[in-house]
């Protein structure tokens, strides 16, 4: 509750807002305090800068000392303060002061101002009315009684001179004017960084784009991280090639020190790697590629790690080491024709390496760092560096079973050097799934070392090397003839010693007296040129060459193999006057060994053509992951039926006594197949050598397996010559895949009626 009109408060007569305790007034006030003296209230009232709390924020008074920073309250002596001249708009307040007691005392009546001290402090009141008797008592202010406006009395210069407005106090000083000055300084300079960004990356012009390139690239080292490559794994898992850790070794040709003295550290580089020193120091030559000086340059590849530790050890400059692999194949020269090899850079150049490389290959990596200049070739630590891992490349799992294959090598090679041949190959198929489980070429290589051969001893002669298939191709004809209808299994023919068609002649290795009947198990016992001849006339060259085509002649396979040949049919518009005595016995006709293979799988899995093989399936590199091979492409050729009294023909050339394949039986399982004599081509010309072959298939009641068996020999027919060696390969493969023996005995066959 305020205190009444008539008490004096407690703390005295309060100033009014916005004037100052010590500024002289109209009428003095009533003095509180000691005697005269200033109270400790009154010190109080001013801020440390000299004025008061009711004076923040106004215009600095001409009374006040000019130094902003010192405080404005001064003691004199006794403690009294002097007085003080009024400012420059007192006189103005004073009046609207005057005005609004003038307001006032329309109200109410005018009394004059005393102080009222509270009833419960009586005593004190009264020891303060005495004291005040013995002091004069201060000019009160007059309280006007209209509201005119007084004039403005002015200070006496006499009692305070007039001093200057003192300076206003620097903007620096104004902590707030300095954060908000700090503020804008730090924005500018963000903008700034922006904008020149915002320059570099997209209004910089090319010259200028590609001077930046070039200084950083002048100060960038590159270091090639080969990829992993993927292995190649037989069927079990088993290793066939594979990459091992090794080293590459790199110069730097832009090395200070290095070109000091090149023919000095090519010397000593040159017994270790194995390279002429004359190369090295060519290597080593300072060398612009695009425009720019070349900081990186292979010495040597799959170089040994203890070779590369002593390289290391000898600290030559400029000359540095790096891990690398080197392809390495366990078996030598097993598979060696399938498998092929790689080149210095890891990229296959031969065989499945080459056919599969990107996929094999993976992905380099790649590690850019910055280095010093001159002697301090060496990266910059804390400089710029980007590493860029590389990818690992898949593996190749394959059909091929190393140990199959490994024999039907070891086979193939015996027999080939034993007729002298010039080229040989083999080929085992499984005949339910078209899986080759072994693949062999001779001469064969080493794989390691593929350099030490010529290229024509490292074909795969399965697939590259084109032959007529002579008399092997007379299953074809029989088979088509049962097909349409044309002969059955009992059916005869008469034929004599020979025909002639189109001028030539054409005679049997078996010759018969003119009119002498035969049947059909017969005709291919003994391989007979007339009697075959005879039913690919009735069969006409539409048909012919309709069944050439379903059992899969005169395109490639598509096994895997790269390169691999098509061979070559006679359009039935293309027949000369020959052509019907010469295209049913398998002349003017060229296949591979691998077509004739998978032709007589079609006829072992029951008439259903099925496309050989060789890749089962492959591994990812990064997380294993084993993705199987796409299915592979069949069609129907013949009726399960028909395929199945062919085959048991077919077995008349192995059990018939004086049958051309007797050499290519295999001992507890029956064997059906045929014999082939045709001719190589190279470059579209015969050679005067005989391409002999056997190709079969056992047990023939329900045939597991095809082996198909060629030799290029200077003499020697398929018997001869290739159904030894098939022999061997077949009884080989049925006990290692634990095949029963035949249950039954093989028919018995007629030769005549």
């Amino acid at each position: 509750m305020s205190p009444r009109d008539d008490e004096t408060p407690r703390r005295g007569t309060q100033p009014r807002r916005g004037s100052s305790r010590d500024l002289p007034s109209d009428e003095p006030e009533e003095a509180t305090g000691r005697r005269g003296r200033s109270s400790i209230s009154d010190a109080r009232a001013y801020t440390p800068r000299g004025r008061t709390v009711a004076e923040r924020g106004r215009l600095p008074r001409s009374g006040r000392t000019t130094d902003p920073f010192r405080p404005a309250l001064q003691v004199l002596d006794g403690g009294d303060t002097a007085p003080r001249a009024r400012g420059r708009n007192q006189g103005a307040r004073d009046a609207d002061e005057d005005g609004t007691d003038a307001r006032r005392s329309e109200r109410e009546p005018a009394a004059p101002r005393t102080k009222s001290v509270p009833r419960a402090k009586s005593d004190s009141r009264a020891k303060s009315d005495s004291r005040a008797k013995k002091e004069p008592e201060a000019p009160r202010r007059r309280q006007p009684t209209r509201p005119e406006k007084r004039p403005v009395r002015k200070p006496e210069t006499a009692r305070r001179p007039e001093k200057r407005v003192p300076a206003e106090p620097p903007k620096l000083a104004n902590s707030t004017r300095r954060l908000r000055l700090g503020t804008v300084l730090a924005l500018s300079l963000f903008v700034m960084i922006g904008v020149r960004l915002v320059v570099l990356q997209v209004a910089t012009s090319p010259d200028e784009a590609e001077s930046l390139l070039e200084l950083r690239e002048r100060r960038l080292s590159t270091v090639e991280l080969p990829a992993p490559r993927g292995s190649i794994l037989d069927r079990s898992g088993a290793v066939l090639a594979h990459s091992v850790e090794a080293r590459y070794v790199y110069v730097d040709p832009e090395n200070a020190n290095l070109q000091k003295d090149v023919p000095g550290t090519a010397a000593k580089l040159a017994p270790l790697l194995r390279i002429q020193q004359s190369k090295l120091i060519e290597l080593m030559q300072r060398k612009q590629s695009l425009g720019r000086w070349l900081k990186f340059r292979y010495l040597a590849r799959g170089v040994d790690v203890a070779v590369a530790d002593k390289i290391e050890a000898m600290r030559l400059p400029g000359i540095y080491t790096h891990t690398d692999e080197r392809r390495d194949v366990p078996g030598k020269d097993l598979a060696a024709n399938l498998i092929g090899f790689t080149g210095d850079d890891h990229h296959g150049l031969e065989g499945l390496e080459a056919r599969y490389d990107e996929l094999l290959h993976g992905t380099d990596g790649k590690r850019v760092f910055e280095v010093g200049k001159g002697s301090l070739g060496a990266p910059i630590p804390g400089g710029y560096e980007r590493f860029t891992a590389a990818q690992p490349g898949n593996s190749l799992q394959l059909t091929i079973d190393r140990y199959v294959q490994y024999e039907v090598q070891r086979i193939l090679d015996a027999q080939a050097e034993k007729n002298k041949a010039t080229v040989a190959g083999a080929v085992v198929l499984d005949a339910r799934t078209g899986e080759v489980l072994a693949q062999a070429s001779y001469p064969a290589y080493n794989a390691a070392k593929p350099e030490a051969y010529d290229a024509q001893e490292r074909i795969d002669v399965p697939t590259s090397v084109v032959t007529d298939p002579g008399s092997s191709h007379k299953a074809f004809i029989f088979g088509a003839a049962l097909q349409e209808g044309l002969i059955t299994p009992d059916s005869t023919l008469t034929i004599g010693p020979a025909l002639e068609r189109g001028g030539e002649a054409f005679k049997d290795t078996h010759p018969q007296p003119k009119g002498t009947e035969m049947t059909m198990p017969g005709l291919l016992a003994y391989s007979s040129n007339v009697g075959t001849i005879l039913i690919g006339e009735k069969l006409g060259k539409e048909k012919i060459y309709e069944y050439q085509q379903k059992f899969g002649l005169g395109r490639a396979t598509g096994e895997g193999m790269p390169g691999e040949a098509e061979g070559m049919l006679l359009k039935p518009e293309d027949w000369s006057g020959s052509a019907p005595g010469s295209v049913p016995i398998g002349h003017s006709v060229s296949a591979t060994l691998i077509q004739m293979a998978a032709a007589y799988g079609a006829i072992a899995n029951d008439g259903t053509y099925i496309q050989p093989h060789l890749i089962k399936s492959t591994i990812s590199g990064a997380d294993g992951k084993v993705t199987p091979a796409a299915e592979p492409k069949t069609h129907r050729v013949l009726e399960p039926t028909v395929a199945s009294q062919l085959r048991t023909m077919m077995e008349a050339v192995v059990d018939v006594k004086g049958g051309t394949g007797g050499a290519a039986a295999v001992t507890g399982y029956r064997v059906a197949g045929k014999t082939g004599t045709g001719k190589m081509l190279i470059d579209g010309q015969y050679t005067s050598h005989n391409a002999s072959s056997f190709i079969g298939m056992a047990p023939a009641e329900n045939p597991r397996y095809v082996i198909a068996v060629s030799m290029d020999v200077a003499t020697g027919g398929g018997g001869d010559v290739a159904a030894p060696a098939f022999s061997e390969m077949m009884s080989y493969t049925l006990l290692h895949y634990f095949v029963p023996p035949s249950g039954t005995k093989p028919p018995t066959f007629k030769i005549h009626p």
